[in-house]
């Protein structure tokens, strides 16, 4: 139940422009990820158009198995359809070798499975959870998106991150003030190919972080260099020796023969900071 008394009457409009927006569509196939901006737009979805929204979630080697549980044991709860969707995402061409483009390869070839799927199932489109706040970066993937016809609800509809968390929060969302994150191919320079361990690898070593309480971070693997990045707030609490010893004791056991804390701490696309600009 929204709470509608505790959200001022433009963010209000936003929510109704989104409702409308997914009544027109008629039946949407949400790609979920479990994130921040996908629970709320599935939940929107189901809230105005009922068994007529339906819930995607890619399992891949690029997303972490609790992302998928997440995403089961949310539409578990509030009764939407989901289908887990098993993408072979190393196949892809050109995905492996990680070129500064591999999220158009990786969007295309997984959405245009998603659409296969959506139309099986009768549904008129396939939705992402794409906000106004993603035109900032460098996002190849929305290339892919707007080739295929996806449509991003929330960024019609105007919104952004800080619009999603708090129209989450009235919502009752658990996801409202989840720490966002990439996929975890975002974790590797480009030209760094991709496996399977070395995603994995990544990934123990954030779950290892989060076990400790850190929330917004991100282990950049640089070779066998592990790159930490924490909120600047965070950053103290990684100087106590005991944590310092065991985390890279800990890394050492997954493969990293250093382990670096980043001193401008935890920032989105850092990873695009070597990018040259494009003329």
């Amino acid at each position: 139940m929204m709470k509608q008394a505790s959200i001022p009457a433009p963010l209000m409009a936003k929510y109704e422009k989104l409702q409308g927006i997914l009544q027109k569509l008629g039946s949407v196939a949400v790609a979920f990820s479990s994130g921040v901006d996908s629970t709320f737009l599935v939940k929107a979805a189901h809230d105005t158009l009922g068994a007529k929204a339906v819930a995607f979630t890619a399992a891949s080697d690029f997303v972490p198995q609790r992302d998928v549980d997440e995403a089961k044991a949310f539409c578990a709860k509030e009764g939407i359809e989901h289908h887990v969707v098993p993408f072979p995402i190393l196949t892809v061409p050109h995905v492996k070798e990680n070129p500064e483009n591999r999220c158009y390869y990786c969007k295309h070839a997984l959405f245009s499975h998603m659409k296969e799927i959506a139309a099986e199932k009768g549904l008129a489109c396939v939705v992402d959870g794409s906000n106004l706040d993603d035109d900032g970066d460098y996002r190849p993937g929305h290339r892919a998106l707007r080739e295929l016809g996806i449509v991003s609800p929330l960024h019609e509809a105007g919104l952004y991150k800080q619009d999603i968390r708090d129209l989450s929060k009235a919502l009752g969302l658990p996801t409202w003030d989840k720490p966002s994150f990439a996929c975890l191919a975002s974790r590797f320079p480009y030209g760094t190919e991709l496996t399977p361990e070395g995603l994995d690898r990544v990934n123990l070593a954030e779950e290892f972080l989060m076990d400790r309480g850190f929330r917004q971070l991100r282990v950049r693997a640089h070779g066998n260099i592990a790159r930490i990045e924490l909120l600047p707030s965070d950053i103290p609490r990684m100087l106590d020796e005991s944590l310092r010893e065991k985390t890279a004791a800990y890394f050492r056991k997954l493969g990293f023969a250093y382990t670096a804390l980043d001193l401008l701490g935890y920032r989105t696309g850092s990873l695009n900071e070597t990018i040259a600009p494009k003329q």
